[in-house]
């Protein structure tokens, strides 16, 4: 398919959760301005809609060429197998199974160009495991199962952005894994997703493993053994990358606009200063990947799955982020395009 038609696909989440619902009202909106696809269940859906009382038809597709923009029509591409409706608020193995198959079809028509990209709804660990699914979390699907050497999580709002070097894991294994291989691809990556962004001459400050960035090493030598080398590496490179920055004031530094992404060595690092922020525009974008990939900066909020209460925002805003990556894809494609086409003229003149 011609990735100038190819719809965006949007994975349900876990039918257990509040994907379904923020899914249907996102895609409510009376004037969308992509063509998008829901991967999972039309049932899910369809009781979704229902529950929420919107003025929304949901049509099960079989050609992903059909599928338009038309307003108040939720196209679905059918993965799930579901026979019951899992229970909403719970840890369910069905909802986990059929949020799992969701994804996994989800990056099978990524790769085959089929959709332009993938909007991923949130899922639930506790019920991955329990349907068996090995993988903790979106990131680790993604870059098994994406085609890509190493993928990195970029969370993104209206005022600062952030790239992990370590992610799913214990604060033990974080720090071994923050090694001088992950802080370059880390570095590399908020580089070139800064970049895809808009953003011309990216500053990528990376954040200190200790606190006080080591201290000069009473606290600690990874700053200086690991993380000092892969900055002026990646400054060799072209990169304006400089630190390791105290974690503790980097992104207020950020913030106030002295640099346009930070790269965080830990999960917790990154993602506590973009989510006190708020959660309703916060975005989570995986980098590395050959196709766009951006979910919602927020979890399956069992607590509140079902009463309609949930808020849409930060999976619209993870759409739009969508929207605005893929075009940008489309730009570069089209400007190697005309450039290759210019050498081989070059060669007949």
């Amino acid at each position: 398919m011609n990735q100038e038609t190819a719809p965006i696909a949007i994975t349900m989440g876990d039918p257990c959760g509040i994907g379904p619902e923020i899914v249907a009202k996102t895609l409510a909106r009376e004037a969308p301005t992509s063509r998008t696809v829901v991967i999972g269940s039309a049932r899910v859906m369809e009781n979704a809609v229902r529950q929420l009382g919107l003025d929304l038809g949901v049509r099960t597709v079989a050609e992903l060429g059909v599928v338009s923009s038309e307003p108040g029509v939720l196209a679905v591409w059918e993965t799930s197998d579901l026979v019951d409706l899992p229970f909403r608020g719970q840890v369910s193995a069905a909802g986990g199974k059929a949020a799992y198959d969701a994804i996994v079809e989800a990056i099978k028509l990524a790769k085959a160009g089929s959709v332009s990209g993938i909007v991923t709804a949130p899922i639930n660990k506790a019920a991955l495991a329990a349907a068996g699914v090995k993988y903790p979390g979106h990131t680790e699907m993604l870059a098994e199962f994406g085609g890509a050497e190493r993928v990195a999580m970029m969370l993104a709002n209206d005022e600062i952005r952030t790239v992990l070097v370590t992610i799913h894991c214990s604060l033990k294994d974080a720090i071994a894994r923050a090694d001088y291989p992950a802080q370059m691809s880390a570095i590399r990556l908020a580089h070139e997703g800064a970049l895809a962004l808009g953003i011309d001459r990216p500053r990528v400050a990376v954040a200190g493993l200790n606190p006080h960035a080591g201290e000069g090493g009473l606290f600690g030598q990874e700053e200086i053994e690991v993380i000092s080398p892969a900055i002026s590496a990646a400054r060799d490179e072209g990169i304006d990358a400089t630190g390791p920055w105290p974690g503790d004031t980097v992104f207020m530094q950020a913030r106030q606009g002295r640099f346009d992404v930070v790269v965080a060595q830990y999960h917790d690092q990154g993602l506590i200063p973009v989510k006190y922020m708020g959660l309703e525009k916060g975005v989570n974008i995986t980098l590395g990947l050959p196709f766009v990939r951006t979910s919602p900066d927020h979890g399956t909020a069992f607590d509140i799955a079902g009463e309609g209460i949930a808020d849409a925002a930060s999976l619209e805003t993870a759409l739009e982020y969508a929207e605005r990556l893929i075009a940008a894809k489309r730009r570069l494609f089209k400007a190697k395009d005309k450039s290759a086409q210019t050498e081989e003229a070059k060669k007949w003149a």
